[in-house]
């Protein structure tokens, strides 16, 4: 891990949450990334329980810059003592460039949002799962490129800043392969959405492996550049 990669997360995490409309979500939005209970949060910042809901609720005035500061500090502090493994995820982020021919796009939320949101757009249908979910940003795969291209390793670049997100996996012949990935890769995302495939031509595994990570699915038959296009232009 590169020396100042703790200095950059820092300097990420604490931006977007103080300059985020909604700074409690943000911050809610980094605590999951890390997946640090609230509990656990507040202990190590030696806090009333209630601190860290109230403030990702809004209940709380939004914290100052020296509040948000020592929370993203203690966020990385409970990382390190736990082995890094998500300092050390988002450092591959950090230092690792994005091929154009694996990643169509990427886009992470400063707050966020429905899951339904996303499939409204994109003229969804759902395979399995819920649709009762918040997703902190997409991620738009070429779904050969990316399993043929990235190494286990490398494949984590697609979840961004958050796995809490839909990973849109293009041009897909069954679904089989980006769920294989996922199942086999340790981080695994709130919605994988198949482009160019209807339900009923999914390999029947799919569901399956989908339903032991909990794992919503849905497919789309929206082109590839329709499908940027209206993403890019949302308003999120």
């Amino acid at each position: 891990m590169k020396s100042d990669v703790r200095y950059l997360l820092a300097e990420k995490m604490a931006g977007e949450i103080t300059l985020s409309e909604s700074p409690g979500k943000a911050l809610k939005k980094w605590r999951m990334s890390f997946n640090i209970p609230q509990g656990v949060l507040c202990e190590h910042l030696q806090v009333s329980p209630s601190v860290i809901s109230d403030y990702e609720s809004g209940r709380r005035k939004s914290p100052g810059t020296a509040v948000v500061g020592k929370i993203v500090d203690t966020i990385l502090s409970i990382d390190e003592a736990n082995g890094g493994k998500y300092i050390k995820k988002f450092a591959k982020i950090l230092y690792t460039d994005i091929d154009d021919n694996v990643i169509y796009d990427i886009f992470d939320y400063a707050s966020p949002v429905q899951l339904t949101r996303l499939t409204e757009l994109l003229s969804c249908k759902t395979l399995c799962g819920s649709l009762n979910q918040l997703i902190f940003g997409y991620t738009i795969v070429n779904s050969l490129n990316a399993i043929t291209q990235l190494s286990s390793n490398e494949f984590n670049r697609i979840y961004g800043w958050s796995t809490e997100r839909a990973l849109i996996f293009t041009d897909v012949t069954s679904g089989k392969s980006p769920m294989v990935a996922i199942r086999v890769t340790p981080f695994k995302p709130r919605c994988v959405m198949l482009q160019g495939i209807e339900p009923e031509l999914v390999h029947p595994l799919v569901p399956k492996m989908a339903e032991r990570d909990h794992i919503t699915v849905l497919c789309t038959m929206m082109g590839i550049d329709e499908i940027v296009d209206i993403l890019r232009e949302e308003r999120w």
